[in-house]
């Protein structure tokens, strides 16, 4: 049985939390956050909880630790943590400075641990339908692609962490790396990058576009504004045959000389030309690590030279 640990209690862990209560092999131990009322969401769970790291740290037998604390405490923990060889799973972005990345992956082999950043879109049904389109060519070659996620500016986080670039990295790390992470991972590091960004107080809007060696080329929008706008998130790539669309959360394909069709979860269809894996990606990029631990591997589903890629591209929206 793993023992497990969360740390952090904020909003991101409501996704993880039932992620490891639905894997047989493990025990949620413990729970941690700095803000008791936090804690009493997770009254019910079975698990101890704690306002400190280091007391948590003390008294518990912990196999794994997953983190879910603000962005700018990720690297630090992570490295605290593994030097005491747990193993650790952690939220993204690995860190707002690429430098950490080194580091955390050298603290994981020195104590011989398992380390991932849960890029959560890597385990996203949607998404690797479109990465298994690119990679196969199952419409021919991609040509071209537009990716976008957006919202409102966050109100809800502790002390306005996520309101202040030192902590969160603001709209590039919290938001569009998402999307650029997706990018690494079905496509490589592109070789070219242009970026525009507009900030007004709390609104942070940017476009990327990401320039390829073939000459292929995918644009991104992400931003955050003050109006009550409503989350989401899409993507439309253009293919030599057919074109693919995840908008308002419908996926569709629209091959060349062919019939459009809606790509649906199996459980929701049983009649589409083409069925999706029903699953939970939070969950499943949870089984995958816990699965690595007890296997005793390394979680390589996410390298750190794709991690690193990510934040020197970022660091463009800085100049």
């Amino acid at each position: 049985m793993l023992k497990v640990a969360v740390l952090g209690a904020g909003g991101i862990s409501g996704c993880h939390v039932p992620g490891w209560k639905r894997i047989p092999e493990a025990e949620i131990v413990a729970i941690c956050d700095v803000m008791p009322d936090r804690l009493e969401k997770y009254k019910d769970v079975g698990a101890r909880l704690y306002e400190s790291c280091d007391e948590m740290l003390l008294n518990e037998e912990i196999d794994i630790v997953d983190i879910c604390l603000p962005t700018f405490l990720h690297a630090e923990y992570a490295i605290k943590i593994m030097e005491k060889g747990i193993n650790v799973i952690c939220e993204k972005p690995i860190s707002l400075n690429k430098e950490d990345v080194e580091k955390v992956y050298a603290t994981a082999e020195k104590n011989n641990v398992a380390f991932m950043i849960a890029h959560v879109l890597r385990f996203w049904p949607e998404f690797n339908f479109l990465r298994d389109a690119i990679k196969n060519e199952t419409y021919g070659k991609f040509l071209s692609g537009h990716m976008y996620r957006l919202g409102c500016t966050p109100k809800w986080s502790w002390e306005n962490w996520m309101k202040r670039e030192e902590c969160s990295g603001l709209v590039p790390f919290d938001l569009h790396i998402h999307d650029l992470d997706f990018i690494i991972y079905a496509l490589g590091a592109p070789v070219n990058s242009i970026t525009h960004r507009t900030q007004h107080n709390d609104t942070d809007i940017i476009t990327a576009t990401y320039e390829f060696a073939d000459g292929t080329f995918i644009t991104c929008d992400s931003h955050w504004v003050t109006s009550d706008y409503p989350f989401n998130f899409g993507y439309r790539f253009c293919f030599e045959n057919g074109v693919i669309e995840l908008t308002g959360g419908k996926l569709m394909v629209y091959p060349l000389g062919a019939e459009s069709f809606e790509v649906k979860a199996e459980t929701e269809s049983e009649d589409a030309a083409i069925n999706l894996p029903a699953t939970d990606a939070y969950y499943e990029e949870i089984r995958y690590f816990a699965d690595c631990v007890l296997q005793k591997k390394k979680a390589d589903i996410i390298k750190p030279e794709e991690l690193k890629a990510a934040l020197e591209l970022i660091e463009n929206f800085k100049k």
